[in-house]
C-alpha cells in the first residue's frame, strides 16, 4: 500500500508539473524572468489610473504570461486607450489557434510569440478583428497546408479590401473592410491581421522610402515550415514571394519590420527600443553591402554615441530610413541595398555628413566639423540601386486558376460596395428628409460608413443643428468619414463651449475633434466633468495656466511610446504619464473642451493658440512652449527663392522638386507644407507661395532640390542659410537638368507592328494609328489593370492633361487581353488628355518586342512605358513602380523638341 501511495503521489507530481509547464507561455526561464521584469518596470512607470487591474483576477500562468508579455511590451496608448478585458480575450482567442489550426502546435513559441500574439501591427486603432476574422476564415482554411492557408486568407482579404491610396493614418482593420479599399499600409496591416487571426506567423515590412521613385511601400511576410515568405497585401498571386514589387524590391536600400518585445532572431538588428526591436529584412529582396561609420571630432578623436541618421532621397527630401549610434571607437554600420545614401552625423549641436555608396564604400569617416550657421550650397548626385529581380516561375494554368478566383473576389467586394450610397440614394436621402444638398457630399464619401452618419444627421435635424453638424463633417479627415464612431460626432458637436464670433476658427480649431494624424475620439464631454470649474475658468482666462498644469502634472516619458501610438487625450489624463506628441495633442484637446482655439501648425509643428475675451478672438498667435515660463510670439524673417524658369521645370513643386527643413538639435527637421493630391497633382509650388518670399521663424535651414531622372538617379542640390529677424534672405533654387545631348536611344521598336483598336475595333499599325510623319514621336504603354503601379502611372499623367495635350502626339495604352481592357474604368481615372487611345496587344506581340528591344529582366512586370518615333527609335524606357511618370515623360518630350 506505501509503495502505491508513493507511485500515485509521483505520478500526480510528475502529471501536475506537466500540466503546469504545458501551461507556461514561455518556457524558456530566462526570457520569462525578462519579461517579468519588463513588466514590472512599466507598472512603476503607469502608477496612475489603475491601468493593470486584470492582473488582480484570477489568470492561467499562460493568461498570465501572455499579458504580462503584451502589457511590458505594447505602447503607452494601448495600455492607457484599452482595457485589460480586451487583451484577455484576445490572449485566449489566440490560444485556441494551437488547437483548433491544424499547424498550431507546429509554430515554435518564439515564433508565435512575437508575430502571432500581438495586435498591434502599424499605427492603426485596435479592435475586435481577431474575433470577426477568426470566425469567418477558420473553417475556409482549417484543412489546409499552411502555405495553401496563407495564400488562401490572401485571397480573403482581396474580396474585402483592395488598394486605394489615401492619408497616413491606418485605418483599423475593420474599418478597411467597412470602406473595402485602403492605401498599402492598410492593405497589409488587415492582411497581417487576418493571418495572426488563425494563428499563422506574419510581420509587416516597410520600405520606409524607395530609392529608384518617390513613395514607400509596405507589404506582408508570413512564415511557413520554417521560412519566411513574402506576399502583396490583398493582392493574391498563385505563389509566394511574387508580387508587382519584386524588382522595385530589389533596388530598395532598406526594408524594416517592428516586432515586439525582445526579439532574438537572425535577421539584422536596426534598433532594440525598450518595447520592440526594428530589423532588417533587405538581405530578403536584394544585394546588399555594408559600410562602417566612424565618426570623429574637429581634431580626428573617436565620438561616442554620436547620432547616424542614414537618410534616403526622396520626395525632394533626404528622408531618415535608419537611426543608429556610435560605439566608444566612435563606429557604427549598416547593410543596405548597393546604393547611395546621405549618412548625417550629429552630437552636441554640430554635424558632419557624407555620400556613402553601399557596395562601394566599405569604411566612410565622417568629421563633426560643420555647425549652424553656415552659408554654402553643394551638388550631390544620387544613384539608386541596379535591378536584380528574382522571379518564381508560374504555370499558365496557376495564373488562369488565380485570375479566375479574383474575379469572383472581385464581384463579392463589388455587391458589398454596392451597397453604399451613391450619389442618387444620398440624394433621395436628403430630398426626404430635407437636409441641405452640401450632405450628398459627405453621405457618398463615407462608404461603408453611411449608416452613423445618416443617424448624426437626422439627430442633429431633430436638436436644429444641421448647420453645425455638417461644418463639423467639413473639418474632418476624408478617411474620418469612413470610419468615425457616431460617439465621436455626437461629443464634439454637442459638448463643444459657446461659439467665438469667427466662424472659420471656431470650426477649425475649438470644434473640430482632429489635433493631428491621431484617431479622433470622444473627449469633450469627459473634460467638462473632470476638470474642475475654477481651473477650467482659469485655464480660458490665461491658456498660459494650462501649460503649467501640464508641465507640473504630466511626466514626459518618450521611452514608453517609441512607436509613436498617440495616447487618447483621456488616456493622458488618466495616467498622468506621456510622450511629448501625445502630450501636445492633449493640450489641444483640452483647450479646445474649454473654447480655447488652438492647434499644432502643420508646416512647422509648433503648438499655438488665440486667446478669446466673450466672444472675441485675440490677434495675435501665441507659441507654446513646454520648456519655457511663458508663451512667445515668433520672430520671423522672409525667405525669397530665386529661381530662374527652365522650360524641364516652369514652377518647381514642394516634395516633388525641393524641400526646407529647420535645424534644431543637430539635425534638419522637414517643413511640412500643404502636399494637395500626390497622384493628381496641386499642393504647394514655388510660384505659389515662393516667388513672392514667404515668412519663416528664425534659424538655420536647408533647402534640398532634386530632378530624378528616367533611371531612378537624382541631380540634386544642398543649399544651407540662415533666416534672420525682420530681413529678407535671398537662396537660389537649382534645379539641375540633364542637357539635352544627354538624350539616347536605347533600343528599337518597330512601329509596324499591329494592335487591336478599342477605338476603332479594328486592327491598326502603330505608325498608322499616330498619323504622324515620318520620325514623329509618341507614348505606348502596356497597362498591368488594377494594379497600383499602373494606376500611379495613369493619375500621374493626368496630373499633367495639359501638357500632354499641347503636345498633342498620340499616346498609346495596350491591354494584355479582352479581360484585362475590361476591367479598366477611365472613370477611376479623371482627366487624362484626349490624346490616349486604347488597344489590346494581341498575342503581346509588342510587349514581347519592348521586353527583347529594352532587355528588360522581368518581361512580366507592368506597366511598360516607351517613348519611340516612327523611325523605330525608343528614347525612353519606364517599367513597373514610378512615381512621377508623367513629370519624366514630359521633362523626355521638351528635350526632344
Amino acid at each position: 500500500m506505501k509503495n502505491l501511495f508513493y507511485w500515485s503521489c509521483l505520478l500526480f507530481l510528475l502529471v501536475s508539473q506537466f500540466s503546469y509547464g504545458d501551461e507556461h507561455f514561455i518556457h524558456d526561464e530566462a526570457y520569462r524572468k525578462q519579461v517579468k521584469q519588463d513588466f514590472e518596470l512599466k507598472e512603476k512607470q503607469l502608477p496612475d489610473g489603475n491601468l493593470f487591474k486584470i492582473f488582480n483576477q484570477k489568470l492561467s500562468p499562460y493568461e498570465r504570461e501572455a499579458l504580462m508579455f503584451l502589457y511590458a511590451y505594447m505602447p503607452m496608448g494601448d495600455i492607457t486607450d484599452y482595457s485589460g478585458g480586451y487583451y484577455l480575450e484576445n490572449v485566449r482567442l489566440s490560444k485556441r489557434t494551437r488547437t483548433e489550426m491544424s499547424w498550431g502546435k507546429s509554430i515554435p513559441e518564439d515564433v508565435f510569440r512575437h508575430f502571432v500574439l500581438p495586435l498591434r501591427v502599424n499605427n492603426e486603432n485596435l479592435d475586435d478583428s481577431r474575433k470577426v476574422f477568426f470566425a469567418e476564415l477558420k473553417e475556409r482554411v482549417k484543412n489546409m497546408s499552411l502555405h495553401d492557408a496563407v495564400l488562401e486568407v490572401n485571397h480573403w482579404c482581396h474580396e474585402k479590401v483592395v488598394y486605394t491610396p489615401s492619408d497616413a493614418r491606418t485605418s483599423s482593420p475593420l474599418a478597411s473592410v467597412r470602406t473595402a479599399y485602403g492605401r498599402c499600409g492598410e492593405e497589409s496591416t488587415f492582411t497581417v491581421a487576418a493571418l495572426r487571426s488563425v494563428g499563422i506567423p506574419a510581420r509587416q515590412v516597410y520600405t520606409p522610402r524607395w530609392a529608384h521613385t518617390d513613395d514607400n511601400h509596405a507589404w506582408v511576410e508570413a512564415w511557413v515550415d520554417g521560412k519566411w515568405y513574402f506576399l502583396g497585401a490583398c493582392e493574391p498571386e498563385p505563389v509566394l514571394n511574387l508580387g508587382w514589387f519584386n524588382t522595385a524590391a530589389s533596388r530598395g536600400m532598406l526594408m524594416h519590420s517592428k516586432v515586439t518585445g525582445r526579439y532574438e532572431g537572425k535577421e539584422d538588428i536596426i534598433l532594440q527600443a525598450p518595447t520592440y526591436t526594428e530589423i532588417n529584412l533587405i538581405q530578403n529582396y536584394a544585394p546588399t553591402g555594408k559600410a562602417y561609420i566612424q565618426v570623429a571630432d574637429k581634431n580626428g578623436m573617436p565620438v561616442e554615441n554620436a547620432k547616424v541618421e542614414f537618410k534616403i532621397y526622396n520626395y525632394a527630401e533626404f528622408y531618415t530610413a535608419a537611426t543608429r549610434y556610435t560605439d566608444k571607437a566612435g563606429t557604427t554600420w549598416l547593410n543596405a541595398g548597393r546604393g547611395d545614401m546621405l549618412v548625417w552625423a550629429s552630437k552636441d549641436g554640430v554635424f558632419g555628413y557624407s555620400k556613402v555608396s553601399f557596395g562601394k564604400d566599405g569604411q566612410v569617416k565622417i568629421s563633426l566639423d560643420k555647425k549652424e550657421g553656415e552659408v554654402y550650397s553643394l551638388p550631390l548626385d544620387i544613384v539608386p540601386p541596379p535591378e536584380s529581380p528574382n522571379i518564381p516561375e508560374v504555370t499558365p494554368e496557376q495564373r488562369a486558376e488565380n485570375n479566375r478566383k479574383m474575379a469572383h473576389e472581385d464581384s463579392i467586394r463589388n455587391a458589398y460596395v454596392a451597397t453604399f450610397m451613391d450619389k442618387v440614394k444620398a440624394d433621395g436621402f436628403v430630398e426626404q428628409n430635407g437636409l441641405p444638398e452640401s450632405a450628398v457630399t459627405f453621405l457618398v464619401a463615407s462608404r461603408g460608413n453611411w449608416k452613423t452618419l445618416t443617424e448624426y444627421l437626422l439627430t442633429a435635424k431633430k436638436k436644429k443643428e444641421v448647420t453645425k453638424a455638417l461644418n463639423l463633417l467639413s473639418v474632418i479627415s476624408a478617411k474620418d468619414l469612413r470610419d468615425v464612431s457616431l460617439d465621436v460626432l455626437n461629443d464634439h458637436l454637442y459638448n463643444t463651449p459657446q461659439e467665438i464670433d469667427d466662424v472659420l476658427l471656431f470650426n477649425t480649431c475649438i470644434m473640430n475633434p482632429r489635433v493631428g494624424n491621431e484617431m479622433i475620439l470622444p473627449y469633450k464631454k469627459f473634460f467638462k466633468k473632470a476638470i474642475p470649474a475654477t481651473d477650467q475658468k482659469a485655464f480660458k482666462q490665461d491658456p498660459q495656466k494650462l501649460v503649467d498644469w501640464c508641465k507640473k502634472n504630466i511626466t514626459i516619458n518618450n521611452s514608453l511610446n517609441y512607436q509613436n501610438i498617440v495616447i487618447s487625450p483621456v488616456g493622458v489624463w488618466k495616467a498622468r504619464v506621456s510622450d511629448s506628441k501625445s502630450r501636445n495633442i492633449f493640450f489641444v484637446a483640452v483647450a479646445r473642451s474649454l473654447g480655447i482655439p488652438a492647434w499644432i501648425d502643420e508646416v512647422t509643428g509648433k503648438i499655438q493658440y488665440r486667446k478669446v475675451t466673450g466672444r472675441q478672438v485675440d490677434k495675435r498667435i501665441m507659441d507654446v512652449d513646454f520648456d519655457r515660463s511663458k508663451a512667445t510670439v515668433s520672430t520671423t524673417g522672409t525667405l525669397n527663392l530665386k529661381y530662374t524658369q527652365s522650360s524641364g521645370v516652369p514652377d518647381p513643386k514642394y516634395y516633388t522638386h525641393f524641400t526646407l527643413s529647420k535645424f534644431r538639435d543637430g539635425t534638419f527637421h522637414l517643413l511640412n507644407y500643404e502636399e494637395g493630391d500626390v497622384d493628381m497633382g496641386g499642393g504647394t509650388s514655388w510660384e505659389h507661395l515662393f516667388k513672392k518670399g514667404v515668412k519663416l521663424d528664425t534659424g538655420y535651414y536647408m533647402l534640398v532640390s532634386g530632378l530624378r531622372q528616367s533611371d531612378g538617379s537624382v541631380l540634386s542640390q544642398v543649399s544651407f542659410f540662415t533666416i534672420e529677424g525682420g530681413k529678407t534672405t535671398d537662396v537660389n533654387l537649382v534645379i539641375r537638368e540633364k542637357l539635352k545631348s544627354q538624350v539616347e536611344v536605347i533600343g528599337q521598336l518597330n512601329s509596324g507592328l499591329s494592335f487591336s483598336s478599342l477605338n476603332t475595333s479594328k486592327s491598326e499599325t502603330i505608325m498608322n494609328h499616330c498619323g504622324c510623319s515620318r520620325g514623329g514621336y509618341y507614348v505606348l504603354a502596356i497597362l498591368g489593370t488594377g494594379q497600383e503601379p499602373t494606376n500611379h502611372a495613369l493619375r500621374d499623367i493626368s496630373a499633367l492633361s495639359a501638357d500632354f495635350e499641347q503636345w498633342g502626339q498620340r499616346i498609346i495604352l495596350l491591354f494584355q487581353d479582352k479581360e484585362q481592357s475590361k476591367k479598366y474604368r477611365v472613370s477611376d481615372f479623371p482627366g487624362l488628355p484626349s490624346t490616349i487611345s486604347y488597344g489590346i496587344d494581341e498575342g503581346g506581340s509588342i510587349q514581347k518586342e519592348l521586353v527583347k528591344a529594352l532587355k528588360l529582366q522581368n518581361g512580366t512586370l507592368l506597366p511598360i512605358f516607351v517613348i519611340a518615333n516612327t523611325n523605330n527609335e525608343i528614347v525612353f524606357k519606364s517599367q513597373g513602380y514610378t512615381i512621377g511618370l508623367g513629370e519624366q515623360l514630359m521633362n523626355e518630350i521638351k528635350l526632344l523638341k
